[in-house]
């Protein structure tokens, strides 16, 4: 497995980390939370440092709140970008903004990160780049609290959804290699169903393109460990379920974890390593 990105293919024969960077003050989990551009350039580059292979930078939390202008998300997120790339290691833009994230790539971000679900014109902007693109799975638009829905098979509904937007998508001119897929845990799921949506993974395989897999510290994990959606554990307790929820994701075959904490990282390596077929090369 590969991906292409607008300055490298990716060789995903074993899973990468995506280290995560948040320019804000308010991400769900307050280890993240770099608040300046300066302080994001200096935390992720002690990501790098770390061994992340990738660094995602966003700006705006995506958790419900007011709309944030494309002037303001920018302001924080390019400088940010501008101060991590060239340093041989891949870096992209989380925004669900065209206009943000035309910016962020002119500033050398090489993937655009899109919890929106895509659109005509940020699939136009994909293609016209040649960048990377993170295609994740959402039921109506980023940042408001809808109801979970009901599916009769969840994984099925996600391998309909995504095969319309790729279509959708490559119509527009975005090239197959360019698109990685997210399910998108806790954006319109249940807790319940991301445990099948994960004990499943690999069947999404079966679309032929690069599982994204963004679990950590996520509120299902919470959930789990609590033993209910109502009294789930806070982000910051949640390390060592996450380190659980990575080591199962690679073995169902993901290829990209985006993930906060060194000691997922680690899990990640060790689980490839026990995942790795025999008779492959080390």
């Amino acid at each position: 497995m590969a991906w292409k990105l607008a300055d490298r293919t990716l060789d995903l024969s074993r899973p990468i980390g995506a280290g995560i960077v948040n320019v804000t003050v308010d991400s769900m989990f307050e280890g993240a939370r770099s608040g300046t551009p300066e302080q994001a350039v200096a935390d992720g580059l002690a990501l790098a440092e770390a061994g992340f292979e990738m660094l995602d930078v966003g700006a705006v939390a995506a958790k419900a709140g007011p709309p944030v202008s494309a002037e303001d998300e920018a302001a924080a997120l390019v400088p940010a970008i501008e101060g991590l790339v060239g340093r041989d290691v891949p870096v992209s833009a989380d925004t669900f903004s065209v206009e943000v994230a035309r910016r962020a790539l002119a500033a050398g971000a090489t993937v655009v990160n899109d919890i929106s679900g895509g659109s005509e014109e940020m699939f136009g902007l994909v293609a016209e780049s040649g960048g990377g693109y993170v295609l994740m799975h959402i039921e109506g638009p980023p940042r408001v609290d809808r109801p979970w829905r009901e599916y009769d098979d969840v994984v099925d509904h996600l391998k309909s959804w995504f095969e319309g937007r790729v279509e959708l998508a490559r119509g527009l001119g975005v090239a197959e290699e360019q698109i990685a897929i997210d399910p998108g845990l806790d954006f319109d799921l249940s807790p319940e169903q991301d445990l099948e949506i994960l004990r499943r993974l690999g069947e999404l395989r079966a679309l032929g393109l690069p599982l994204y897999v963004s679990l950590s510290r996520k509120d299902f994990i919470g959930a789990v460990l609590a033993g209910s959606w109502e009294e789930r554990l806070a982000p910051s307790e949640r390390e060592w379920g996450t380190v659980a929820a990575v080591t199962l994701a690679v073995r169902e075959g993901a290829d990209v974890l985006r993930i906060h904490d060194r000691s997922s990282l680690q899990a990640m390596r060790v689980a490839a390593e026990i995942c790795r077929p025999i008779g492959s090369v080390a």
